[in-house]
């Protein structure tokens, strides 16, 4: 069996924020260009059936961002909150802890698992290592203060650097966990 991978595939300002100080998500297209053909997240999308998110992203994605085609409908969706959701196939609601599910499930068999977001998601499976591989597309905009990506750290966490590149105004860098 082939271990599943974690994979963080996330876009962030410059300085390291995910969302404005108001939890807003605009400025991820405000800077974008088209001129390249960019299949970017298609190429790793390919690998992924699972799909960890919070509450607060997965609200965004389903009435912000895809409001009428639910992206991930073609994989299973753990949506970590408190409260119930509208039911959806394929969308599980659990309010276990993040770092209990992610190792229950990379124990299972399946394609790797993509991290959406939002911090409060990404922070604790940083600070306990969990994360294998770490995709992250730079918009080059400097939000100054907002949610940040990596909040603080206890400790390190080292990190070996396998690709850079540059399409349509924004700085894809992909990490794998040392």
């Amino acid at each position: 069996m082939t271990k599943r991978k974690v994979i963080l595939y996330i876009a962030t300002s410059l300085d390291g924020y995910i969302a404005d100080n108001k939890g807003g998500i605009e400025w991820l297209s405000t800077n974008a260009v088209d001129n390249q053909p960019d299949t970017s997240y298609e190429n790793f999308y390919k690998t992924i059936d699972t799909v960890i998110m919070g509450r607060t992203t997965f609200d965004q994605v389903t009435t912000e961002l895809s409001p009428d085609d639910y992206p991930y409908a073609d994989s299973t969706s753990y949506v970590l909150t408190s409260r119930e959701g509208i039911q959806r196939e394929n969308v599980i609601y659990t309010s276990e802890n993040v770092s209990t599910l992610v190792s229950n499930l990379k124990n299972q068999s399946g394609g790797d698992i993509f991290i959406v977001g939002g911090a409060s998601i990404v922070q604790p499976l940083i600070k306990e290592n969990l994360i294998d591989e770490y995709q992250l597309a730079i918009i080059p905009t400097l939000l100054g203060e907002g949610i940040s990506l990596f909040g603080k750290l206890d400790s390190s966490v080292e990190l070996t650097a396998v690709s850079a590149k540059v399409v349509n105004n924004i700085i894809y860098h992909t990490y794998l966990k040392k």
